[in-house]
């Protein structure tokens, strides 16, 4: 298993940034394909974007194209996610995930490690 850990949230005013850090520890010399997803109050998890293990692919859900962009630097163990023009309704929690094997997923399901994840509040 590999263990996550997020950082990067805070509060930010609607159109600001922020970006995101999750560095992996444990089993990392395994292939992972990495995830970011996010959850509201009262709403349930939702996928936000993925990326494989070498960087060459991602998958991105339809609300943040565009907007967001997840990248990953191996030689750190991290993951990134840049977020831009943020809205309201990109408050949650992000949380970000590790799944074994080297395709990008969109489904909860499919990862096997998670982190405790970090809070993005924007206001408008």
């Amino acid at each position: 298993q590999v263990q996550l850990v997020e950082s990067g949230g805070g509060l930010v005013q609607a159109g600001g940034s922020l970006r995101l850090s999750c560095v992996a520890s444990g089993r990392t010399s395994s292939s992972y394909a990495m995830g970011w997803f996010r959850q509201a109050p009262g709403k349930e998890r939702e996928f936000v974007a993925s990326i494989n293990w070498s960087g060459g692919t991602t998958y991105y859900a339809d609300p943040v194209k565009g907007r967001f962009t997840i990248s990953r630097d191996n030689a750190k163990n991290t993951v990134y996610l840049q977020m831009t023009s943020l809205k309201p309704e990109d408050t949650a929690v992000y949380y970000c995930a590790a799944r074994g094997g080297r395709l990008v997923s969109s489904r909860t399901a499919e990862y096997d490690s998670w982190g405790l994840g970090t809070q993005v509040t924007v206001s408008s």
